[in-house]
């Protein structure tokens, strides 16, 4: 099975096949509004504004896994998220991304990459609020926080996973690196 053979959900209910993607350069984030992380979504509307062209989607999937930070619905999210940002990249129905409801898509990332750690001046407040969560948390490939981003490429292989604590520099470079 691969990224093509999943089928997503959009705001509003309909569901539509992520082979509609197929030949696009995808980041695929699990995002929130209320989190401290939120404020990426300035440096995720850049990336897209300048990379659309080249063929970069970025797929946005609200989730209110982490801390309930996305308590809205999909409607309010957007609302919040294209007033207060500016998005213009597809958002998607607020999902689970791990635990028995996780989106198959979710299920299949996370099967499918390793966690790589936390870096940067959050990883001090990330670390111990991750871990009460799940103790086991450096050795699975779980979605830990808001913001995980996964680098799928043109043909829908998972090029790379950044954790929510990654430097948005970095992602810029390998989503340009792939383009």
């Amino acid at each position: 099975m691969g990224i093509y053979d999943f089928k997503i959900t959009r705001r509003g209910g309909d569901e539509i096949p992520m082979s509609d993607y197929r030949g696009k350069v995808l980041l695929i984030v699990n995002t929130a509004t209320g989190c401290g992380f939120t404020p990426q979504y300035d440096e995720l509307q850049s990336l897209y504004e300048l990379h659309r062209a080249d063929g970069l989607e970025i797929l946005d999937f609200p989730c209110n896994q982490f801390g309930g930070q996305a308590p809205g619905s999909d409607e309010e999210i957007h609302s919040f998220c294209t007033g207060r940002f500016g998005i213009t990249f597809p958002q998607f129905a607020k999902i689970d991304v791990n635990g028995e409801n996780a989106s198959p898509l979710y299920k299949f990332l996370t099967e499918n990459t390793t966690f790589s750690g936390f870096s940067g001046p959050m990883a001090l407040v990330l670390r111990p609020i991750v871990k009460k969560m799940d103790k086991d948390y450096k050795s699975n490939g779980n979605i830990k926080w808001n913001f995980t981003k996964f680098l799928i490429d043109r043909n829908g292989g998972i090029v790379a996973r950044f954790e929510p604590t990654e430097s948005l520099d970095k992602v810029k470079a390998k989503v340009e690196e792939v383009l």
